[in-house]
């Protein structure tokens, strides 16, 4: 596979999509840690609706060559090809409100969704 930040495509082209505001809120919860990390974005088995998105910070030398890898504005953000899969056309937003905010996952290839919405069936 090739890596997507070699050609720098647009926001329709990514395999994962990220809102300004989700894109704000990882940069700044990066800042925090105080090091320069990219976002690995996946799934694992588990969760109410059998498979559950995982969202880690990781050291860009830990990137293989396997992973699609998508820029947003110099932060990376990447994604093996088994997750893939199952994310492809993520939308990933945040929200501060009091009530059911933070991480929200729009998944086009979810069949079903548990009401927390952090896991889901294909």
């Amino acid at each position: 596979m090739t890596q997507a930040t070699q050609s720098q495509p647009n926001q329709s082209q990514r395999g994962i999509l990220m809102s300004e505001t989700a894109v704000q809120q990882v940069k700044m919860l990066r800042d925090q840690q105080g090091k320069d990390l990219c976002l690995r974005v996946g799934v694992r088995g588990g969760g109410c609706s059998g498979m559950s998105y995982t969202m880690d910070f990781e050291e860009p030398s830990n990137i293989r060559p396997d992973d699609e890898v998508y820029d947003y504005d110099g932060f990376k953000v990447i994604c093996d090809p088994k997750s893939l899969l199952y994310l492809y056309g993520l939308m990933l937003d945040y929200s501060n409100a009091l009530i059911g905010g933070g991480f929200q996952f729009t998944n086009p290839n979810a069949n079903q969704t548990c009401g927390c919405g952090k896991s889901f069936s294909a």
